[in-house]
């Protein structure tokens, strides 16, 4: 009989964010496959789980997933974690789980803290429609190419950045976007967890004065709709009713209408109560 696979959450940092889901789970397995062993022993330690390990990251996933998938066809049941919060966001783990897809395995997913999500939360942006974007490129022109494709997104964007990269990339947010609103979120939910609300100029004149240490998301306004002066009122609330139907709320869907026609938010919002 064919084995499962588990797709398992870790804390993003507070080791109290586990869930007993989780716990129970990697308890009950065959084998983990972790992102790194090293890392994810002194999870299994914390909780006292004892189970053998297979090692899973971006340089031998084509190799190791094959054989996990083995495993797991001869009847095991398998957990892929990763390092910190949801397997398969920016890691290894989402091609495990279109291998298992392709074979026609079962996968289930144990949920745990996100910090993408988590970042968003607490930024103070609007959380009605979002892009994860992920980690930007190293190289600079890859880095500029991916900015101006999302430049004219009116969603939430949102990036992780590691500390030695981060001024480089606030700089070139900063000219490719435009001067915006940004949230900055730093190791969140660990001691030295930091929100610095601000906008994008005044992050770079930031982290010029206190250089950055630790681990960041990165959540930024998106772009701002162009006023059309040929839009009436009637237009205006019509607009406002499709982006409500989409999933918007009612506020951000009239705010958003407010915007675009030049009419007041608590007129349009009048007419979708």
């Amino acid at each position: 009989m064919t084995g499962v696979l588990y797709v398992v959450g870790t804390p993003i940092g507070n080791l109290g964010d586990m869930t007993f889901r989780a716990v129970e789970t990697l308890k009950q397995v065959d084998f983990i496959a972790a992102e790194d062993t090293r890392v994810t022993v002194k999870l299994l330690n914390h909780f006292g789980i004892k189970k053998p390990m297979e090692s899973y990251h971006e340089h031998n996933l084509r190799e190791r997933g094959e054989y996990i998938i083995g495993r797991i066809l001869a009847g095991e049941n398998c957990a892929v974690v990763s390092d910190a919060g949801m397997p398969c966001v920016s890691d290894p783990g989402e091609d495990l789980v279109r291998l298992c897809a392709e074979n026609g395995i079962d996968v289930f997913v144990v949920p745990s803290a996100n910090a993408a999500v988590s970042a968003l939360c607490v930024s103070g942006l609007t959380t009605s429609r979002f892009s994860f974007e992920g980690f930007l490129s190293t190289n600079k022109n890859g880095r500029n190419e991916h900015l101006n494709h999302v430049k004219t997104s009116t969603n939430t964007l949102i990036f992780y950045e590691a500390p030695h990269k981060l001024l480089k990339t606030l700089r070139d947010m900063l000219t490719v976007l435009g001067d915006r609103r940004i949230a900055v979120a730093k190791e969140l939910t660990k001691i030295h967890e930091k929100i610095l609300r601000t906008t994008l100029s005044e992050a770079v004149d930031y982290f010029k004065q206190n250089p950055p240490r630790g681990e960041y998301v990165l959540v930024i306004e998106g772009a701002k709709q162009a006023v059309s002066e040929e839009m009436t009122f009637e237009s205006a609330v019509e607009f406002a009713k499709e982006l409500e139907k989409s999933g918007m709320k009612g506020s951000d869907a009239a705010k958003q209408a407010a915007a675009i026609s030049g009419f007041k938010k608590g007129d349009i919002y009048k007419e979708l109560i």
